[in-house]
């Protein structure tokens, strides 16, 4: 089994009903997870409201911290509170990353092309900082993958800070 990446677009609304309602994130998550993620929300499920960045996470995590990313576009910023939760939940509690921050991420990443955010970095280097998952870089897999996550992700920040929406973002 692997470990996915997963985000969540929440209104301004939504965020304020997280951050004290964990009950109802992880039925916003569940709903995701099963392809209903209006379930719970304030908005009807929509193609555009969720995106997974598969087992890429990690490596987009690694690439934008050594590049002085301003936002963990990864992991998130904010611990939400959680009730455990199960198997959604096995990899920690959700983040989030407030509209402000979505905002300063999608400019971030206009202005950091793919090409730009694996200069000078391969396999080897995703392997020896221990990177998820680690068997792949050490078997050589290619950093195409992480870059088309990566450049999926622009148009995806980009309509939720045009929004001014909010992300959750969790590991499942």
């Amino acid at each position: 089994m692997s470990i996915l990446g997963s985000y969540i677009r929440l209104t301004a609304d939504e965020l304020a009903r997280a951050r004290h309602d964990p009950d109802w994130v992880l039925a916003c998550v569940e709903g995701a997870v099963e392809g209903t993620a209006g379930v719970g929300t304030d908005r009807p499920d929509r193609p555009d409201r969720s995106y997974s960045t598969g087992t890429a996470w990690d490596a987009l995590g690694f690439l934008t911290r050594r590049i002085g990313f301003p936002v963990d576009i990864a992991h998130g910023e904010e611990a939400l509170p959680w009730s455990g939760g199960g198997e959604v939940w096995s990899y920690g509690p959700p983040r989030c990353l407030t509209p402000g921050q979505v905002r300063t991420a999608a400019a971030a990443m206009a202005a950091t092309g793919g090409e730009r955010l694996v200069a000078g970095a391969g396999p080897a280097d995703l392997a020896r900082a221990d990177v998820y998952p680690v068997d792949a870089w050490e078997r050589g897999a290619s950093l195409e993958g992480v870059v088309a996550h990566y450049e999926a992700l622009l148009p995806f920040f980009r309509a939720a800070a045009a929004d001014g929406d909010a992300l959750l973002v969790w590991l499942s």
